[in-house]
């Protein structure tokens, strides 16, 4: 992911000015970021069930975050929030279309980052799964949003996380045999 038409140098300056309250700053990081959000937004427009355009998730991104306190220290840790936020934003419209309809046809996402996982499970089953996993090592789920849902690589996510690209490497192996695990079981069981 690059910032198009300046650097994360700038980007971070801008962040820091709004971390202290400069609305000026969020207005002139929107141009900056704003193609990297929406390739982000593109890659969970593709995935089946899914019925928001990239441009409406960015649009509410961007409300969403413009309504409270943005606390991202640099670029990428930027894109891990602004990701992580379009989950969100997909995850709680899932759950609203799916009380709607009590209980029928939840989106659908496919978790190929995580192998042996089953095709087509819901975004309410994965974000379930995190949850529980974020209780038991909230780094391990730090890593699967990052490396799953954000797309970071191995040596992004240690540099997001402040870590070592062989703990991120132990970390992901042990996140994602206990996430095949539980899916799979909530899978038989739903």
């Amino acid at each position: 992911m690059t910032s198009r038409g300046s650097d994360g140098g700038d980007i971070t300056q801008l962040l820091e000015l709004m971390r202290v309250g400069d609305t000026r700053a969020r207005d002139a990081l929107v141009p900056l970021v704003y193609r990297d959000l929406e390739q982000i937004a593109e890659a969970y427009a593709r995935r089946p069930g899914v019925t928001l355009e990239p441009h409406g998730l960015v649009h509410e991104l961007y409300e969403r975050l413009s309504r409270g306190r943005l606390d991202a220290r640099d670029r990428k840790h930027f894109f891990a929030v602004a990701a992580l936020a379009m989950r969100q934003i997909l995850v709680d419209r899932a759950r609203r279309r799916s009380a709607a309809r009590r209980g029928g046809n939840v989106e659908r996402v496919s978790l190929a980052e995580v192998p042996g996982a089953a095709a087509g499970l819901d975004l309410v089953a994965i974000t379930s799964a995190l949850a529980k996993l974020e209780t038991l090592s909230p780094r391990q789920a730090r890593i699967v949003e990052l490396r799953c849902l954000v797309g970071l690589t191995v040596p992004e996510t240690a540099e997001a996380l402040g870590t070592s690209e062989r703990t991120v490497h132990s970390e992901w192996r042990l996140a994602r045999a206990w996430l095949v695990r539980t899916l799979e079981l909530e899978a038989s069981h739903g």
